[in-house]
């Protein structure tokens, strides 16, 4: 098999059937059968699963797992991996803010690199509507941080559209852990220190209504997995335990 597609999906009811109705055609008409989508649910309290159910009828190559339990975006990837078949492996937000256009072009040029990662800030990049000026900021801050403590000089680790190839999936699979707004970049981080090469290329990418973040409250949580995971691979491991212990109250960060 080609391809795989992996789609977390946690309370999507609202715009799962949008985005599937634009994927699932565009790549049965490139891969025919030789490409599959994994829709990975996780602690949905709605009507996700039942939408994912209706185009699983349809579609041969959509499958879809349900866990009942929420284990987050990084949490439903990593189950996706285990599953995946496809010697490309990558993944995608459900709220199709990634147009299927763009994930095929890192299909298309992947080439020799191992990992390849779309990217809202590189020149070239289309994204629409333009951000606000503290969601601007506030992520030029959070690349800063990625990029002083884990040495990875992107321009956007979290952008939700990434392909990597097979062998290099199964070899980090082992080292990833479940940090809700850090999951990207320890994907990255596990595939740099393995030595993989990682190319990121401009994207196009839409702003989708309906999105339930908490702004002030996710900036804090995104703060805080990135001091944690910076914590989990340095001397001073153990300092995690504290973090956990007095901040797990508040900011969903385990691993």
């Amino acid at each position: 098999m080609q391809l795989t597609i992996i789609v977390p999906a946690y309370n999507e009811e609202k715009r799962l059937a949008r985005m599937l109705d634009e994927y699932l055609p565009f790549f049965s008409k490139i891969y025919r059968s030789d490409f599959e989508m994994l829709v990975e649910i996780n602690g949905s309290s709605d009507q996700t699963a039942n939408i994912a159910e209706q185009y699983a009828a349809k579609f041969t190559q959509m499958k879809y797992i349900v866990e009942p339990k929420q284990i987050g975006k990084g949490g439903a990837i990593m189950l996706g991996f285990a599953q995946a078949e496809g010697a490309l492996i990558g993944f995608v937000d459900a709220d199709g803010s990634t147009p299927p256009a763009a994930f095929q072009d890192l299909v298309a040029r992947i080439g020799q690199a191992d990992a390849i990662i779309a990217s809202r800030w590189l020149r070239g990049a289309k994204v629409s509507p333009r951000q606000s000026w503290s969601r601007r900021m506030a992520s030029r801050l959070f690349n800063g941080m990625v990029r002083l403590l884990f040495g990875l000089k992107f321009s956007d680790t979290q952008c939700g559209a990434k392909l990597i190839k097979r062998n290099a999936v199964r070899q980090i699979l082992p080292n990833l852990g479940i940090t809700r707004w850090a999951f990207d970049v320890d994907l990255l981080f596990q595939l740099h220190r393995a030595g993989f090469q990682i190319i990121e290329i401009p994207s196009t990418w839409h702003d989708v209504a309906g999105t339930r973040l908490q702004f002030v409250r996710a900036s804090l949580e995104m703060f805080v997995a990135l001091v944690r995971l910076r914590l989990l691979y340095s001397p001073f491991n153990g300092i995690v335990a504290f973090y956990d212990r007095y901040f797990s109250h508040f900011v969903n960060i385990k691993r």
